[in-house]
């Protein structure tokens, strides 16, 4: 964690760090809690099991306070526990979170059945984008907008030109339903570990990163989810679509259109993937795109 912010957020990274100690006995005293198991964390946040002084268990969530950050407290705050993690309170000035604690050792990838995994997600999603979005978040029309703005040039920097005809096919496919981007919650990271066991429902969403749009564009990270097993299937088209039905027949949506959405997801992800150097295009991108499209494996450099 404390190399992930130095590397992202250099000086400003390597200073928050250094405070988060003193940041975690504040709310420690703030809120009264007493520490209850070992510490978690990933690239871009701390987890601390703790207990309430009513014996209550739940975590207190620390991250560099960002726009992202502010996002998932509005989305946390207007959901309030339907369908996920519940916030039981929170510090705007810091970003400090404190969560219902849930079985964090237990998340949907821990199902062998993936068409009862992908139901179980597909009925979250849906009761999360029945909601509209709050005011104060991001929305889906700016970041297209700045995606067609952007695919050009980062089709003209791929070596394959096959890649190239892809990216920019899905460029033209956004661009179709650009004038449309919704106006739903979206969670944006819904993928089988951001779901995981509890109590007072069976599953809930973790760790949202909302967005206002349609909410076909929230599609892409259950499709995405335990992409090895899904490769080792040796049919991946088969189970992508059938993951794709899933999602769609439970949110209601129009296919063609979500198809639409997806591209622009996948649009989105190798965008971030070219300014960071890549060649060519993911291969879990290319095998998703011909799976919603129907079309036959393309051979490098056709």
């Amino acid at each position: 964690m404390a190399a992930s912010y130095a590397r992202t957020f250099g000086e400003e990274g390597r200073a928050w760090i250094a405070a988060l100690p003193a940041l975690v006995e504040t709310h420690l005293e703030r809120w009264g809690l007493v520490r209850d198991g070992a510490a978690g964390a990933g690239e871009a946040s701390l987890v601390l099991p703790v207990r309430r002084e009513d014996g209550t268990r739940a975590v207190l969530k620390l991250q560099m306070p960002r726009q992202e950050t502010t996002a998932a407290l509005i989305g946390l705050r207007t959901w309030n526990g339907a369908g996920t993690v519940r916030l039981l309170d929170h510090d705007p000035l810091s970003s400090t979170m404190l969560l219902e604690r849930l079985n964090g050792a237990r998340t949907l990838a821990a199902l062998e059945d993936d068409d009862e995994a992908t139901a179980i997600l597909a009925d979250l999603l849906a009761r999360l984008v029945s909601v509209p979005a709050p005011e104060g978040l991001r929305g889906l029309g700016e970041i297209t907008a700045e995606m067609l703005t952007r695919a050009p040039d980062a089709a003209a920097a791929l070596t394959d030109p096959s890649d190239r005809r892809l990216l920019l096919g899905w460029a033209a496919a956004v661009a179709e339903v650009a004038d449309e981007p919704g106006d739903r919650l979206l969670h944006w990271d819904l993928h089988y570990d951001n779901v995981l066991a509890a109590t007072r429902e069976p599953w809930l969403a973790i760790d949202p990163e909302p967005l206002a749009g349609d909410p076909g564009f929230d599609l892409w990270p259950a499709l995405d989810s335990r992409w090895g097993d899904v490769v080792a299937s040796g049919d991946t088209p088969r189970i992508l679509r059938r993951r794709f039905d899933h999602l769609t027949e439970a949110l209601a949506l129009d296919r063609p259109r979500a198809t639409a959405w997806t591209l622009a997801r996948l649009l989105q992800n190798e965008l971030w993937n070219i300014e960071d150097g890549a060649p060519t295009l993911a291969p879990s991108s290319v095998a998703l795109s011909e799976a919603l499209q129907n079309r036959r494996p393309r051979h490098s450099g056709a």
